[in-house]
């Protein structure tokens, strides 16, 4: 089975993912960034834009995935927006219609949930307590000025299911997808302090500089 976790940027997908891979034994997080990223540092900066968009990116993530579900035991978790129908097709579409059981989410919040969640992304508590809780989200640039499409595409029927976070933990939002998908987690058993560290270390490792 293959979980996609999709949604806005800032909107918990990585959290999300991470925390079922922790409690669900034969899992793997398999991280499309990672194909799209290596693809932007093989082209010269001028040319660099999103990488969604070239076709490379989707055919590698398709093959990628589809090997993945066919050599690994377990469930396959990948956390990543997309919000392009016609690239969604390609990929989720493409898997779907290659007899893959792939089951698909889409994390919704409000608008102001997403952007105080991005202003805590990494080094975000940091940032704010140096320049204020209203500092301009720089470094997340990309990820606002895509906001308004991703959460206006993402209510759309194709990108079902849907499931509102703005008043659920990250844990909640694993057991909700586990459920749907019939899968079963091991209990949560972390105190307060220890979840909120190991997910500032994942934030952490995943910050991207490109």
């Amino acid at each position: 089975m293959l979980l996609w976790i999709n949604g806005p940027f800032g909107g918990g997908k990585t959290q999300t993912a991470y925390e079922i891979r922790r409690r669900l034994p034969g899992s793997v997080v398999c991280d499309p960034e990672h194909v799209g990223f290596g693809l932007r540092r093989m082209m010269p900066p001028r040319l660099r834009g999103d990488f969604q968009d070239l076709r490379a990116w989707r055919q590698g993530v398709y093959e990628v995935l589809d090997l993945a579900l066919a050599e690994h035991g377990g469930t396959v978790i990948v956390p990543m927006t997309v919000v392009e129908p016609d690239y969604f097709r390609e990929t989720v579409g493409r898997l779907r219609e290659r007899g893959h059981d792939v089951r698909h989410f889409a994390l919704l919040a409000g608008r102001e949930t997403v952007l105080r969640r991005l202003r805590e992304r990494g080094f975000g508590h940091a940032v704010g307590f140096i320049a204020g809780k209203d500092a301009p989200l720089r470094r997340e640039s990309f990820a606002v000025a895509k906001l308004d499409l991703c959460l206006e595409r993402l209510r759309e029927t194709e990108f079902a299911e849907h499931v509102w976070t703005d008043r659920l933990t990250i844990p909640q939002v694993a057991d909700h997808i586990a459920d749907s998908a019939g899968l079963t987690l091991t209990p949560n058993t972390d105190h307060a302090v220890r979840g909120y560290l190991r997910r500032a270390w994942i934030g952490v490792n995943h910050i991207r500089f490109d």
